[in-house]
């Protein structure tokens, strides 16, 4: 069992979750699944919200086990305590290696007044981790080890801190704070404790008014993690009628993407993004697709009379 474990860390930590080393799963639409990113995200807003994200990492490329990605996710405020929960499901395949999570999501929000507040928020749950050894190449055909499946699962905590207002937003959270690996002996250290590495994630974003119909947001999501090179987000968005969005990204030595949301009503909306590859797979790939279906519950129409920008 033991040796199964190293092969499984192995895989993920040579074929990771991006292409420059991250370990958690990948999204260009980051802005509009803040609970993803922090779990001080949760009941942020007046009502329950849920996301899905599909994510279809370089397509048409010339070899198999391209990254996809699924993320669901919903919360919501617990009323009169100044308080959220949510959760949030993600299934991430890449190569041999499959990662099914599912954690839930507790906020405690300090309001300084009518228009901003401060979030303090933790996470905690499960990761399951799987390699089907049988489909990797090998040389040692004899090595029993590669004749089955080895899977580990892992308990999760995050934490995140979120600051938000109407129109402007600031988030810092480590998504995997603490983990503990059953072969190993639990540390506060997450490098001896299980293969996983803490992943530090800082956000920001503001609503500019132009005019009554247009708005422009601009927002950045910076990652570090480390032995890995630091790595930015930086999205620009232009809000039409508070209804429709039409942005683009830059992902630091990795691609340009294309964002176009859409709130149909006051319940539902669609976004989708396509990722323009920087990288050498840009030789073997056609780009990566992402599709978000977002839908809230609960609004009370004549309370809130603003969409939601973050």
């Amino acid at each position: 069992m033991k040796k199964g474990i190293n092969i499984i860390t192995l895989l993920v930590l040579l074929l990771a979750f991006d292409t420059n080393g991250q370990q958690d799963p990948l999204v260009t639409q980051y802005m509009f699944n803040g609970l993803y990113l922090n779990p001080a995200y949760a009941g942020s807003h007046e009502y329950w919200s849920s996301t899905f994200t599909y994510r279809n990492q370089w397509t048409g490329a010339d070899f198999n086990g391209a990254p996809e990605t699924a993320i669901a996710a919903v919360d919501g405020p617990i009323r009169g305590h100044n308080m959220g929960l949510g959760g949030i499901f993600v299934h991430d395949q890449i190569g041999v290696t499959t990662q099914n999570a599912f954690l839930v999501n507790y906020a405690y929000q300090l309001v300084f007044d009518k228009k901003s507040k401060l979030a303090f928020g933790l996470s905690a749950g499960l990761s399951q981790y799987n390699a089907n050894l049988r489909d990797v190449l090998i040389w040692d055909e004899q090595d029993g080890v590669y004749a089955s499946n080895t899977s580990v699962i892992l308990p999760r905590v995050g934490f995140g801190a979120y600051y938000y207002a109407k129109k402007y937003y600031l988030g810092f959270s480590i998504p995997t704070l603490l983990a503990y690996d059953s072969t190993e002996d639990f540390n506060m250290d997450l490098s001896r404790a299980s293969f996983l590495r803490r992943h530090y994630l800082l956000t920001g974003g503001i609503v500019i008014d132009v005019s009554e119909q247009v708005k422009f947001k601009p927002s950045i999501l910076v990652k570090y993690v480390e032995s890995a090179p630091l790595e930015g987000d930086i999205n620009f968005s232009a809000i039409f009628r508070d209804a429709f969005w039409l942005g683009a990204s830059y992902r630091t030595g990795d691609a340009l993407a294309v964002i176009v949301e859409y709130q149909t009503n006051s319940y539902f909306r669609i976004g989708y993004s396509y990722d323009i590859t920087m990288t050498n797979l840009r030789t073997y790939s056609n780009g990566s697709h992402e599709i978000m279906i977002g839908v809230d519950f609960g609004k009370d129409l004549k309370k809130i009379k603003t969409p939601r920008y973050f």
